[in-house]
This record gives structure tokens, sequence and C-alpha cells, in this order.
């Protein structure tokens, strides 16, 4: 599996998780239809699914790295939906998770 490949599921888990939170917050916290919370769940399914397609067999190391990923998409979710801009502080954080993210996921192993 290439790097890019990685990548792009990578972003498609996190687009996947942090949508269908929110559309079972938006049911649940905000009084949107029980159909939007449904649909939230379903996409929280296909999350559970993607990285079964990862290329490695370590289930740990893959959802270890995909916290990194949902905290970064956290954020930017946060600042393209609610507004929320992060500060620098919130960069920092971010680029150290993605740092822990590159070692855990990337780095060769005998």
């Amino acid at each position: 599996m290439t790097a890019a490949r990685a990548l792009a599921l990578f972003a498609a888990a996190g687009l996947a998780e942090i949508g269908g939170g929110y559309l079972v917050w938006r049911c649940l916290r905000e009084g949107a239809s029980i159909i939007t919370g449904v649909v939230g769940a379903l996409v929280l399914v296909v999350y559970g699914v993607i990285p079964t397609v990862q290329h490695s067999a370590n289930f740990g190391r893959i959802y270890a790295a995909y916290g990194g990923v949902f905290v970064v998409a956290s954020l930017l979710w946060g600042w393209g939906v609610d507004g929320l801009r992060p500060d620098r502080y919130d960069w920092i954080g971010a680029a150290v998770v993605l740092a822990g993210v590159a070692v855990i996921y990337f780095v060769p192993r005998p």
C-alpha cells in the first residue's frame, strides 16, 4: 500500500468519524430529526469498516494512528463547520500528534 493510499484512507476515516458523530450530536443535542441521527450512525459504521482496508495487520497501531487523525480532523471540522478557528497552540498540538502518527504508522519495523 502506498503512503498516498494510506493517507487517503486516514482522511476518509476521519471525515466519516467526525461527520457521523456530528450528525448524531445534531440529533441528540440540537433537535435534528431522527433520520439525521440514523444517517450519522450509518456513517459511523462506515468509519468502522475503513480501517480494515489499511495494509497493516496491527489493529492497535492502526487505531492509534487514527486517534491522531481524529484530533486534527476535529480541529478542522470545528473551524469549518462551527467557525471556531484553532489557535497557535491547537496547531502546535496537531503537529505533535501528526508526528506521532507518522512514527506509529510509517516507521519501518523488522
